[in-house]
């Protein structure tokens, strides 16, 4: 009991196992060094400070906020650090909840916005499972302590908006002045404790322009197992985030760079080698990164529909050359790839249904006789589905004559859409008759069902 008591005060000192010594003491930047203006921050992230500053706690924006506001980027949001507790927190707010498990925090919501309010981390000997990752972590401390347990020195800076000053314990102002990323403690100890970290860094430095310091960098590629510890739902988030970052196209370049890429989008990996693939991977990123900086909505199921949709085809192929018909072999091919990538990736059920409507109405475009392209244009994912339908224009996997004739006939008055309607080609029709008399006439098993891929449930 002494020993554990003695390993636990050492600890609180020193800090985890494999980390740099407990910085105590932090660099105070003025508002003349660092330009950033308390009028800059959003209504939320100022008045939580307030707040909490009225009620006698500490309280300061810190990270991802004042790293973007450094770089005189606007932030996503705001997070506030704070020695307060979440139950004292939450005392101060009308509208707040406490929420997780691992490490408690608070949401308060201001106006429109929601401000994630944490309480000060302190340094311990964490619950870990075998691979030494963290399990348990619920452990209050100091401002120092916090900043030591942040990852990144880039992530570990306070704002205190009373004052303007920022509270630097590890040199993050410096690090993002000569544009390098660098981990707060051992890395390969901070990897191991969060393999997640190995995926942050690479969104963080293809995002922000930074260069990852040599000693984060060294151990990730040897690392890169671990991320087979995450869970499947936690890992889904990352990556949701890396792909929606404005930054996609950078951030999976940087992913393959650092060995990373393979196991997170298995059936990437593939199509990655592929010429066509590749091309068509790289208009659908570098499409959504417009969106993000557009600030245009993005669509989850659209992205994974795109990244997954050369191994559907793939797939589609091998079921077709065994026999099957054609839509039911690509609802199977549909299957097949959705159930091996969630074996790595927890996707929602709703983004899965949003994928799978993408992909199966993409061979309904080909039908352009009768009432079929008045019956496709009214399906609620048609949007998406003709965005996707570009997509294969552009990279050369369609025609371009048949999506410049969708794009018309969109456009075009109901008379003129009349007149743009192409013919079922020589025979179809007559041969889909037959079919049906045939299934008619043969109720008790002479037919086999078969139809044209146009006839089959769609």
């Amino acid at each position: 009991m002494i020993r554990k008591l003695i390993t636990r005060a050492i600890t609180r000192i020193r800090g985890p196992k494999g980390a740099t010594a407990l910085v105590t003491e932090a660099a105070r930047i003025g508002r003349s060094s660092h330009g950033i203006d308390r009028d800059q921050l959003s209504y939320g992230g100022r008045r939580v400070c307030e707040v909490l500053q009225e009620n006698g706690f500490e309280a300061f924006v810190v990270g991802g906020a004042v790293r973007d506001l450094l770089l005189r980027r606007d932030p996503k949001d705001y997070d506030v650090a704070t020695n307060a507790t979440p139950e004292q927190v939450k005392r101060c707010f009308r509208r707040a909840r406490i929420i997780g498990r691992r490490f408690q925090i608070v949401h308060v919501v201001i106006r429109d916005e929601i401000i994630e309010v944490t309480t000060f981390r302190g340094l311990h000997d964490s619950e870990t499972d075998e691979h030494g990752r963290v399990l348990r972590d619920n452990v209050f401390g100091s401002q120092a302590e916090d900043a030591a347990r942040r990852d990144f020195t880039v992530n570990a800076l306070y704002y205190n908006p009373a004052d303007e000053t920022i509270l630097d314990y590890h040199h993050g102002v410096a690090d993002l002045k000569q544009k390098t990323l660098r981990m707060i403690g051992d890395p390969a100890v901070r990897y191991r404790e969060d393999p997640v970290r190995m995926l942050r860094a690479v969104r963080l430095a293809a995002k922000l322009g930074l260069v990852i310091d040599p000693a984060a960098r060294r151990p990730i590629r040897e690392m890169s197992d671990l991320i087979e510890n995450i869970p499947a739902a936690r890992l889904f988030d990352e990556m949701l985030k890396l792909l929606t970052s404005g930054y996609s196209l950078q951030c999976l370049k940087q992913l393959r760079d650092e060995g990373l890429h393979h196991g997170l989008l298995p059936l990437l990996d593939v199509i990655l080698e592929q010429p066509r693939g590749e091309k068509f991977v790289k208009l659908a990123l570098e499409a959504t990164d417009r969106r993000v900086k557009e600030d245009k909505p993005i669509s989850p199921g659209f992205l994974f529909a795109t990244l997954l949709w050369h191994e559907v085809l793939a797939q589609w192929d091998k079921n077709l050359k065994r026999g099957e018909r054609r839509i039911p072999a690509l609802m199977a091919a549909m299957d097949q790839v959705l159930e091996k990538q969630c074996q790595k990736l927890a996707i929602t059920r709703r983004i899965a249904g949003d994928i799978k409507e993408i992909w199966m109405l993409q061979p309904r475009f080909e039908s352009r006789a009768g009432k079929r392209p008045f019956l496709l244009l009214d399906q609620p994912r048609y949007k998406a589905a003709y965005d996707f339908l570009l997509l294969r224009t552009a990279s050369g996997e369609v025609e371009q004559e048949l999506a410049d004739w969708w794009s018309a006939f969109m456009a075009a008055e109901y008379d003129e859409q009349q007149a743009m309607l192409v013919p079922d080609k020589k025979g179809e029709g007559d041969g889909a008759k037959k079919r049906r008399r045939r299934r008619s006439n043969n109720r008790k098993g002479g037919g086999d069902g078969a139809g044209s891929p146009e006839q089959a449930p769609q």
